[in-house]
């Protein structure tokens, strides 16, 4: 839990730990650390609210070791230039990311290739293409010390490739954006409920499930329903969606809000 003045430290020094810092479609960004290393994925936060966001977690911008970019759409860039500039972080990103004019010149700038393995000091990480409307989007797995990560966000629909990356996670941050009926009912304009629901937009509640289903639960210690559209979903849903798959036991089960995001998470 926080600490007095509401900073929150990192749970268990040497362990695989993750946060969220907000995520949903006014903004996305994921803190992971194993104690030696630190990056963000994705900051599509402004600069202020970043850093206002980071120091929740009694983190300064210049503690992190990168920032990893999953594809050019706002809610996951806006913050990226800003604050690598401003605080010298290191940028990972795909060439067709750099590609969409988005981010602009940062300090440091390294080139991701998907499916090619890399390492940011202590982390290994997988780059792993996915399905959605972006120039070269990918979705993240992390190792250290035996411990398995996936952010898994922004995708159409589930792949035999993303199921065949992800699979054996220990945790795993899973897009959870909208529940169908919500979505067909909504206020979106029929063209913006097509792309949404489309094979390259975002995953419905049912495909989240169906796709969890093709990983495998045993080894899953906590999964985290993420990017819920403020418009056409609600943590209810995502919920329901998912706890029958674990038996009713929903206790692995834990919702990434778009304001407060979701405190330390320690993988074991």
């Amino acid at each position: 839990m926080p600490l007095e003045g509401g900073i929150e430290p990192l749970p268990v020094a040497g362990k695989l730990c993750f946060a969220s810092l907000g995520s949903g479609s006014k903004g996305n960004a994921t803190l992971v650390s194993d104690g030696e290393t630190m990056v963000l994925v994705d900051c599509g936060f402004g600069l202020r609210d970043a850093e206002r966001r980071l120091a929740r977690f009694g983190v300064h911008p210049r503690q992190l070791d990168a920032v990893l970019v999953t594809h050019e759409h706002g809610d996951h860039l806006r913050g990226v230039g800003p604050l690598a500039r401003r605080h010298a972080v290191p940028v990972y990103i795909t060439p067709g990311t750099w590609l969409s004019g988005r981010l602009g010149e940062v300090p440091q700038r390294h080139w991701i290739t998907p499916q090619s393995r890399f390492a940011v000091k202590s982390l290994t990480i997988d780059p792993i293409t996915v399905p959605h409307d972006a120039r070269e989007p990918v979705q993240f797995r992390f190792e250290s010390r035996d411990c398995r990560l996936g952010v898994l966000t922004d995708l159409g629909h589930p792949t035999d490739h993303v199921a065949a990356a992800f699979r054996g996670c220990d945790a795993l941050i899973l897009e959870c954006n909208h529940d169908r009926h919500m979505l067909e009912v909504g206020p979106y304009p029929p063209r913006l409920k097509r792309r949404v629901g489309g094979n390259w937009g975002h995953l419905a509640n049912v495909q989240a499930a169906a796709l969890l289903q093709c990983l495998g639960l045993d080894r899953l210690q906590r999964i985290v329903c993420s990017h819920l559209s403020e418009h056409n979903n609600r943590p209810e849903l995502a919920l329901e969606a998912l706890t029958p798959l674990l038996d009713g036991d929903a206790s692995r089960l834990t919702i990434a809000a778009q304001d407060s995001g979701l405190h330390w998470q320690a993988i074991h």
